[in-house]
């Protein structure tokens, strides 16, 4: 069993719709969660965010989450969208050291930061989800090649 929490702002964008790209994927053995570091609790996806899922058939049902050490603890994996968002977690939590990685960092992605599509258009949205998505896509390989190992 693998827990995978992504982590980005204010969970109501990116890690949302990392959150539903992997979870419907339906991974046998794995938790997805998201949540934020400036996060407040119950707000829902942004609008594109939820449009974008909806274009590609992807189920969710999304209530942001602020990230606690409890979230922290619970997860294998910690992928977060930014190198600011992996050191803000490195910096404020103990312990956590080894399993926090920025998302595109374990994908083996040189560019590191996946843009913050907030307030942006809908092509911005659609370009971060693709983003996303090869993301997921070479951490699902990824994992697969351990497996076999």
């Amino acid at each position: 069993m693998k827990n995978i929490l992504f982590v980005c702002t204010g969970n109501t964008c990116r890690s949302p719709m990392a959150e539903a790209i992997l979870k419907c994927k339906g991974i046998p053995g794995l938790q997805v969660k998201s949540a934020g570091v400036y996060a407040g609790a119950g707000n829902k996806a942004s609008l594109h965010a939820q449009q974008v899922l909806q274009e590609q058939g992807i189920p969710f049902n999304h209530e942001s989450s602020p990230l606690t050490a409890e979230l922290l603890q619970w997860s294998d994996y910690v992928f977060t969208m930014t190198s600011d968002h992996k050191r803000l977690i490195l910096d404020r939590f103990n312990g956590v050291e080894g399993k926090v990685f920025t998302l595109k960092e374990f994908a083996g992605d040189a560019a590191i930061d996946i843009i913050d599509p907030y307030g942006g258009s809908l092509e911005i949205y659609r370009a971060t989800f693709n983003d996303l998505k090869e993301a997921i896509d070479q951490v699902e390989k990824s994992w697969e090649k351990q497996e076999r190992n």
